[in-house]
């Protein structure tokens, strides 16, 4: 019943791989139960109640992923959308209750875009160049990812970054990294998992981690926090450039990672087209606002969803266990929090290792596409966001085609697009550029 749900056999996947693609996934990710708390709490709000309410969000908005988009995607409160939400309430413009309704009104505009077909065009114009530049420039940045949370990049007051020394933890992480690779050459499935847990495991020999003195935790209030955003208190002339800000982000980096994750996954048609684009993006809309109810930050679909496609997921199956090890983990929060970042950062470098293959399908011949693509690749991983590596991309694509004379050959969508980019880099930024041309006069 299940194999013909979820047409595990035209997929060419099985029970065992997707289960297993599942749990990569929720290992590969487990770190957002602790790290978005941390974030979130600064605001303010209570951080046991933010602890349930992110493996809630993240569970519910997985599972309907799994259920009806049938895609082995899994989506969480957004690294980056929460930090911008806790410097919203931070920085004095407005109370969390308020900022929750900034992020509901977000997703609400999101699902109208979405509705209107408007983000379905938006990925339809992109050129097949810099789809491709997207998913390596993802790749890289989450390798970066990976090597600063293994400890082999750190930062570096001079040159910004540089290697970090070999300490054991790192050596541990290396140890999981040689695991992966090897299953990985041998064909073997779930080298990703078990390199995760062989370094998790050497870690408690060394006594690199401390077990926990209880393995069950009943911390489920989430009243806290949950239903209490305050929509018309959002509803203010101010607040529209933080709910566009919020609404930008959260587009081009869903656009940017379901890109990437579905291309991984072949879920895409005799065109290229990623299959059922509209209903995930949808539910990407929908997990925001249930998130804002329920006590988050932006929820958005997660690039270490590439890790469990790596490992064979291929269906809504390994986001449905990945949903539900997220339900499990409200009461297991302190036997998940036992795994070291340092454990899970090499499946990050394999990922991105792995999606380094699509650099083949860029036409370097070509500068038209070659330059943004270029661009893409570089600014995704060196400003350490998706949605700047994008704007900056879309610009110079947009801007190159009009100097060459080629204006004509832009679609709408694509024009759309590169204003939303001007936009996006400026508006953040008006004010210190105002202040910095005062400062010539």
């Amino acid at each position: 019943m299940v194999g013909k749900l979820f047409e595990l056999r035209e997929k060419q996947t099985s029970v065992k791989i997707e289960f297993v693609a599942g749990v990569t996934t929720f290992l590969t990710m487990a770190y957002i139960i602790f790290v978005n708390p941390t974030i979130l709490s600064s605001t303010g709000m209570d951080k046991d109640a933010l602890i349930a309410v992110t493996c809630i969000a993240t569970a519910i908005a997985t599972l309907i992923v799994g259920a009806f988009a049938k895609a082995p995607i899994a989506m969480a409160p957004g690294m980056g959308l929460n930090a911008f939400f806790a410097y919203l309430v931070v920085s004095g413009k407005m109370d969390w209750q308020t900022a929750l309704g900034v992020v509901f009104l977000s997703g609400l505009f999101f699902l109208i875009l979405t509705l209107l077909g408007l983000r379905k065009r938006i990925v339809q114009a992109i050129p097949a160049s810099l789809i491709s530049a997207i998913a390596v420039g993802i790749g890289l940045f989450i390798t970066f990812i990976g090597l600063k949370n293994l400890g082999i990049v750190v930062k570096d007051e001079n040159t910004f970054v540089s290697a970090g020394p070999l300490t054991l933890t790192v050596l541990i992480g290396l140890f999981g990294l040689l695991v992966m690779i090897f299953f990985e050459m041998k064909k073997i499935t779930g080298g990703l998992i078990i390199g995760i847990l062989a370094s998790t495991a050497l870690a408690a020999v060394f006594k690199k981690i401390e077990m926990p003195q209880q393995f069950i935790s009943l911390h489920l209030n989430i009243q806290a926090i949950s239903f209490q955003l305050n929509i018309l208190g959002a509803l203010k002339w101010g607040f529209f450039g933080s709910i566009f800000t919020l609404m930008f982000i959260d587009m081009f980096d869903s656009v940017g990672t379901l890109v990437a994750c579905c291309h991984q996954a072949n879920m895409v048609d005799e065109n290229n087209r990623i299959k059922g684009l509209d209903r995930l993006l949808g539910i990407d809309a929908v997990a925001t606002m249930i998130g804002a109810v329920l006590g988050t930050s932006t929820t958005t679909s997660y690039i270490e969803s590439a890790a469990g496609i790596e490992q064979g997921g291929r269906t809504g199956l390994t986001s449905i266990v990945t949903g539900v090890l997220f339900l499990l983990a409200l009461l297991f929060v302190p036997i998940v929090g036992i795994v070291p970042e340092y454990a899970t950062a090499p499946a990050l470098i394999m990922v991105g290792l792995f999606m380094m293959k699509e650099v083949k399908k860029i036409d370097f011949a070509n500068l038209e596409e070659a330059f943004p693509a270029f661009i893409i690749m570089v600014m995704i991983a060196l400003s350490y966001s998706i949605s700047t590596g994008l704007a900056f991309g879309f610009i110079s694509f947009a801007l190159i085609k009009i100097v060459s004379g080629k204006a004509r050959e832009i679609r709408a969508a694509m024009w759309i697009i590169a204003i939303l980019s001007i936009l996006f880099l400026t508006l953040d930024r008006l004010p210190g550029m105002i202040e910095y041309l005062k400062s010539l006069m």
